[in-house]
């Protein structure tokens, strides 16, 4: 008797805890592993950049958050959806913050969150590496680590999401190479890893059969661009990095591509003209680079697609080439600052002036920076600066006077410096 004394008086209050933990978790409509993987995250957020009003703010683990999302508690920041395995518990699919300027850690994190698709902790001041262990969420369909502050390098491990679509890593102060196991993102639609330090080639993206839209601008990237890239892609943006060779033949199989950014780079040797022949391409960009030709297509660019060419700051010589002015939809073009001399073709006048039927005009021309000489064509003479953004600056031409809006922005080169790259000039 007096052990069941001893047992009831020393073990009720251990009973009623437990039971009342046991009860807790049958009452609950979160799944108790996804409520700790969320408490990991608000503990690595630091508390003095949670602000009032902010969702992690209303982040209150004393109440059920599945089951708060109209209540003052748990008010934003997540979503949470049944699952079908008949548990009847919620499960946290999506993880969204507010840009509230939340600043803190993710390394301490487990991220064992199995069912989540959406991770977006985007323009806030999150520091730090990113962990591999965000390869634990396999059903994750968008990454979001926009404009933080995240560095070291890009963990391998990512490139096991086999389900990822979005992966935005951008505006972030990470460096070494992009892994080679991005080649394993076989669902990836989008890929921003721009504005960064990464360094290294680009890998081989070749099995990311989805992917339309990359982004690496504003990095260290060097070497060669990859011979293979996936057939999908919309737009390729690569400026400023430091990429080098020419532009691969492949290219062309990209029957999808619509914007082409490679300027700010160290490209060189011929423009090529498959580029004027392609298929879907609207916007070309090679600025700054070191090409030295423009390579003619056989069909005069005809039946082109571009809308706006810039070739402007590089090494091209030679004439001005003739059959751009006869692409039906070109309205952009900016030849400025190379080594081109002779003439302006009458062909490039008539296309801004008086294009015909059916063909644009050009909105803009800026031949500036050039070795340009001769007369300037006539029907320039009447083009009023309101119809079109046109710079004749800083060619080899007699006589330019500065009434014509064309002329205006920078003097005519001196007779020496035009004899140095056009030796008829009399």
């Amino acid at each position: 008797m007096g052990a069941l004394k001893c047992f009831t008086s020393s073990h009720l209050v251990l009973v009623f805890v437990v039971g009342t933990w046991v009860l807790q978790r049958a009452e609950s409509k979160t799944y108790w592993g996804d409520i700790e993987a969320l408490k990991q995250l608000r503990n690595g957020v630091d508390p003095n950049s949670v602000s009032p009003g902010s969702c992690l703010s209303s982040w209150d683990f004393s109440v059920d958050p599945c089951d708060s999302l109209f209540s003052e508690r748990f008010t934003c920041g997540f979503r949470c959806d049944l699952t079908v395995s008949g548990s009847g518990l919620s499960r946290v699919t999506e993880v969204t913050l507010d840009s509230a300027g939340y600043a803190g850690s993710l390394s301490s994190a487990s991220w064992n969150l199995p069912y989540l698709q959406t991770f977006d902790l985007s323009n806030n001041f999150f520091s730090g590496s990113i962990p591999g262990s965000l390869a634990n969420l396999t059903r994750l369909t968008r990454l979001g680590l926009s404009r933080n502050t995240f560095t070291g390098e890009i963990p391998s491990a990512i490139g096991s999401l086999s389900s990822l679509e979005e992966l935005y890593l951008d505006n972030n102060n990470l460096q070494g190479p992009i892994p080679a196991s991005f080649n394993g993102l076989v669902s990836l639609k989008r890929l921003e890893v721009q504005s960064n330090q990464l360094s290294g080639e680009l890998p081989e993206l070749g099995s990311l059969k989805n992917l339309y839209f990359l982004d690496a601008s504003n990095n260290a990237i060097s070497g060669y661009l990859p011979t293979t890239l996936p057939p999908s892609l919309i737009q390729i943006s690569m400026r400023n990095n430091t990429v080098q060779g020419t532009i691969p033949q492949s290219l062309q199989y990209l029957s999808s591509l619509q914007v082409l950014d490679l300027s700010h780079n160290k490209l060189t040797d011929s423009v090529p003209y498959f580029l004027f022949t392609h298929p879907s391409l609207q916007q070309l960009t090679l600025a700054f680079n070191a090409f030295t030709s423009v390579q003619s297509p056989s069909n005069l660019g005809t039946q082109s697609e571009l809308i706006a060419v810039d070739l402007s700051n590089n090494e091209l010589q030679g004439w001005l080439p003739p059959f751009l002015p006869l692409m039906p939809k070109l309205s952009a073009l900016s030849l400025e600052n190379n080594k081109l001399s002779g003439i302006i073709p009458a062909q490039y006048a008539l296309k801004t002036v008086v294009p015909g039927p059916g063909i644009a005009p050009f909105a803009r021309l800026l031949l500036g920076g050039n070795y340009l000489f001769g007369p300037i064509p006539r029907a320039l003479l009447v083009l009023k600066p309101d119809t079109a953004n046109v710079s004749l600056a800083d060619n080899c031409f007699f006589r330019c006077p500065l009434r014509f809006f064309f002329c205006q922005g920078a003097d005519q080169k001196s007779l020496t410096a035009c004899k140095t790259l056009s030796p008829v000039i009399p």
